[in-house]
């Protein structure tokens, strides 16, 4: 029986052999140790050729391997109009690249509030967002542009905007990281099923019930303090309720793909489809 979630890790697994090494050996060695997602982590620059890119897809599909890209950190759809070009080409460039790859999904960090309203962002994120998929979808690119929730209030990236983004444009989807979620108010807080439930009962109204059988999912541990995360940290160092979430997400009946950021990030992996397959009987 397959499990409702693949699990893989952002970027190579700190075990990934020097050869044949890079994107492909990480994904040949993830499929060895029992993981079946990987995102490419792409977060300086996007500098990989076509050439690269078809024989990644191709280790990916023998494999069965799902890929996906974390594009380029330096990324802001509230950027001034000087800036906005590189923060748009780099987005673009890891869509593209991305999907020459193999990836259905591309996650990428959605920029900040410059201590302006949400709702003021949104007006200028949204229509810059809408252009990018407009020539994604023109030139016959599928992927689905997932802006990523941020452990930082002072960032773009609450579930409630990332919702809104998805809400206004078809093709773009949350990035839920569960760790930065809890890491944003500072306070400890939704750490817990019921606050977990509510927040994937309150995605499923907005986007489908659908959707959540296709999720993406960032996970780790974490330490915040007041103004939110500060670093990723192992699970088993941090106060994040692992099982509470599962049984949340298990109970909307959940899909998708959990990737793991943890420092320890292929052990974690693993830990956390053990941990799925016992709170979901499954597998």
């Amino acid at each position: 029986m397959s499990l409702s979630f693949r699990f893989g890790t952002v970027g190579s697994p700190i075990g990934t052999p020097k050869k044949p090494g890079g994107s492909v050996g990480s994904i040949l060695f993830s499929k060895t140790i029992g993981l079946d997602a990987m995102e490419l982590g792409w977060v300086q620059a996007v500098r990989v050729s076509p050439e690269t890119c078809a024989v990644i897809n191709q280790a990916a599909s023998q494999s069965d391997v799902a890929v996906s890209v974390h594009a380029p950190y330096f990324i802001n759809l509230n950027a001034d109009d000087e800036e906005w070009p590189k923060s748009r080409k780099r987005l673009m460039d890891a869509a593209l690249y991305g999907n020459l790859a193999g990836a259905t999904d591309i996650i990428f960090h959605p920029g900040s509030y410059f201590e302006r309203p949400a709702a003021d962002v949104l007006k200028v994120a949204i229509p810059r967002l809408q252009g990018c998929l407009d020539e994604l979808r023109a030139a016959g690119n599928p992927v689905t542009l997932r802006p990523e929730t941020m452990g930082k209030s002072a960032m773009l990236g609450s579930l409630e905007d990332t919702v809104e983004m998805a809400r206004a444009i078809p093709g773009v989807l949350p990035c839920i990281d569960f760790a930065h979620l809890h890491a944003r108010p500072g306070d400890g807080s939704m750490n817990s099923y019921e606050e977990w439930s509510t927040n994937l009962e309150m995605v499923g109204k907005a986007l489908g019930e659908a959707l959540l059988n296709r999720l993406h999912i960032h996970l780790s541990g974490i330490e915040y303090g007041p103004k939110g995360e500060k670093n990723h940290l192992p699970v088993a160092e941090s106060d994040l309720k692992l099982r509470e979430l599962f049984q949340a997400l298990h109970t909307v009946h959940a899909g998708g793909r959990i990737l793991c950021e943890s420092p320890v990030m292929e052990d974690d992996a693993l830990y956390m489809k053990k941990v799925w397959q016992e709170v979901s009987g499954e597998g």
